[in-house]
């Protein structure tokens, strides 16, 4: 993953902002990003090279998004979420940072960000969230995971993983086409759209060497 440094807003070559847009000083969006109409991207948040973020969108201070992600309308990343390379978020998706969420303090005070620990969300390279999902921090998305639209993630998905439901649990496995695998064998998987083959072992999918 690309990691861009510096003290103010920087925008790298050919980056499109929308005039709407906020990107606030000291967040950095790499060359060929592009942030779209009402979207928001905090202080300290770092967008790679390429990546895409929709209309509506609410990128959290200390977020880090890799290069050549999406990012679509409406999805909420609270830092300290983690994207990895090439990863694809649909729209309405929320990745949460607080364990115990409360407005106030058990002496009726209003929280305020020294009273809590954030926790993040990762989603590994080539992972993809289906639209209006919602990943319950902490968890980890492996790489090239899948997780259906309007799934609950509340524990950490393999590798290949296809999860769906409330809450979430893996009903089969993807390539890095996204396409459902076909078993062959007992422990042998095959993409129907590249031909890839993948081998299962404990509960873990690798592809065959």
């Amino acid at each position: 993953m690309t990691t861009l440094s510096g003290p103010r807003a920087h925008r790298g070559a050919d980056t499109v902002i929308a005039p709407t847009a906020s990107v606030e000083d000291g967040a950095l969006v790499g060359p060929g990003a592009q942030v779209w109409d009402q979207s928001a991207v905090r202080a300290g948040a770092e967008i790679g090279a390429d990546t895409i973020i929709g209309r509506n969108v609410y990128v959290g201070p200390g977020t880090r998004i890799g290069e050549r992600c999406k990012v679509q309308n409406q999805a909420l990343l609270y830092e300290p979420a983690v994207l990895e390379d090439g990863v694809f978020i649909g729209p309405a998706v929320v990745l949460t940072n607080d364990t115990y969420p409360r407005a106030v303090t058990p002496d009726g005070r209003r929280k305020g960000a020294e009273d809590w620990e954030a926790v993040g969300v990762t989603v590994r390279e080539g992972a993809s969230i289906g639209a209006r999902a919602v990943c319950v921090a902490p968890v980890t998305i492996g790489r090239w995971a899948s997780v259906g639209a309007g799934a609950v993630v509340t524990r950490d998905v393999p590798d290949h993983a296809l999860v769906v439901g409330t809450p979430a649990r893996r009903v089969g496995w993807v390539g890095r086409s996204g396409v459902p695998l076909v078993s062959d064998t007992h422990d042998r998987w095959i993409c129907p759209a590249s031909g890839e083959v993948y081998l299962e072992h404990e509960g873990r999918l690798e592809e065959a060497r």
